[in-house]
């Protein structure tokens, strides 16, 4: 097996192979494949000297309350049906993790298609995305929407910064090429609307939205970009402005709303079309996963008003049997002294005055992300340490719930 950079010239035909092989290639949508492999880096692995496995990754930030950090988001992890059960897929994205920290990427993180996989990566699971399925017409808003501008393929430039510019919480991602919001609108057969008014006539609130029926729906919308309240009230209330066709909407809940505030008798919905193609349901799902890649870079990005606590951390890393034996990147195991506070910090070693928390970094990861406090890790994740200690963590880390808000 040779793990080397993707070559569009001589790897593209045998990557879109690879992308047809496993279902995710439709025809005619090869322009998505290129988007999002040329985005940022791609990795592929040779078996027999042809490409068998490709892991592209892209270059972002994830916001971490008011800090912005270096992130990388693994977009895509393919193997050919001729390589499974090789070990190719670990091995090529623990490859791609590790030059992406030697680029300076603090976090990572992907979207997985099951739990467990990407644990043997180090990646612990993030917190839980609400969908909202519901009729348009039953969005209760008092705004009356403008008539918006219609958006396509042309303005993707536009609709990407748009989406860079949105107004973001904690967990936020951005992903700056412009293949990453490229590859999806070739790939979903979607349309676009939205507003215009920022300087020189650009774009500052729009959906991008895949109808399944396009005379009643469902027409899911993949995202929406605002940057203020009274933006998100207009791009609902244009939803709303398609009841009189379309029967169902679905729509990831955007940070800090809570969707069913703003829907018409959203149980008696749910009753009346139960067991029906257009059910009315809002249902949750932890699909992303993320890991620390600089546990010093981290933590001294970290500003967490409440309190502080000083404690050891035994920290396991599972990556570096998966790395090989050139990798700078060895993953972020071992013991540390580690304050969380006003001033976080973590510094090699051990202070035998301190009590000790022993975690993976998987679990660490969602601890430090406030996907769930220590207290509940400790009962169902890989992190454990005196009572006391866990309560304090509890105290401290009184973080937003954390969504990425952007698909990778």
């Amino acid at each position: 097996m040779n793990i080397r950079r993707y070559d569009p010239t001589r790897d593209r035909d045998a990557v879109l192979r690879i992308w047809w092989e496993t279902g995710w290639l439709k025809e005619g949508k090869e322009q998505a494949v290129d988007a999002i492999l040329l985005a940022g880096q791609t990795h592929v692995a040779d078996l027999h000297g042809r490409p068998e496995c490709a892991v592209a990754t892209a270059p972002g930030s994830m916001r971490y309350l008011d800090e912005d950090l270096p992130f990388c988001g693994v977009a895509a992890v393919a193997t050919s049906f001729v390589a499974r059960k090789q070990g190719l897929a670990r091995r090529v994205t623990a490859h791609a993790l590790a030059r992406a920290a030697a680029d300076g990427a603090l976090v990572a993180g992907l979207g997985m298609f099951d739990q467990g996989f990407y644990d043997t990566l180090g990646f612990g699971t993030g917190a839980y995305e609400r969908i909202a399925r519901f009729n348009p017409a039953d969005v209760k808003v008092s705004v009356r929407p403008r008539v918006p501008r219609r958006l396509g393929l042309d303005d993707a430039p536009a609709i990407h910064a748009c989406r860079l510019a949105r107004g973001r919480g904690h967990g936020s991602v951005n992903l700056p090429p412009l293949g990453m919001s490229l590859g999806e609108m070739i790939e979903h057969d979607g349309f676009g609307l939205g507003y215009a008014d920022g300087p020189d006539g650009a774009l500052t609130h729009h959906l991008w939205c895949v109808p399944a029926n396009r005379e009643i729906g469902p027409y899911r919308i993949l995202w929406l970009a605002y940057q203020t309240p009274a933006q998100f009230l207009e791009l609902m209330a244009l939803v709303r402005s398609w009841g009189d066709q379309v029967l169902l909407v679905q729509l990831r809940e955007p940070a800090g709303i809570q969707l069913q505030d703003l829907l018409e008798h959203p149980f008696r919905s749910r009753r009346a079309t139960r067991g029906s193609d257009m059910e009315n349901t809002i249902t949750a799902t932890a699909y992303y996963q993320a890991r620390i890649c600089d546990l010093p870079g981290c933590l001294a990005r970290t500003r967490l008003p409440w309190g502080e606590v000083r404690f050891n951390l035994r920290l396991s890393d599972p990556i570096e049997r998966y790395l090989g034996d050139g990798a700078g990147w060895r993953g972020v195991g071992g013991e540390y002294v580690v304050t969380l506070g006003p001033n976080s910090g973590a510094e090699r070693g051990t202070d035998s005055s301190l009590p000790t928390l022993t975690a993976t970094v998987n679990a660490f990861t969602r601890l430090w992300l406030g996907v769930r406090p220590a207290t509940g890790l400790a009962v169902t994740d890989a992190l454990s340490g005196p009572e006391g200690l866990l309560r304090d963590l509890d105290a401290v880390l009184r973080l937003p719930e954390p969504h990425p808000d952007w698909d990778f």
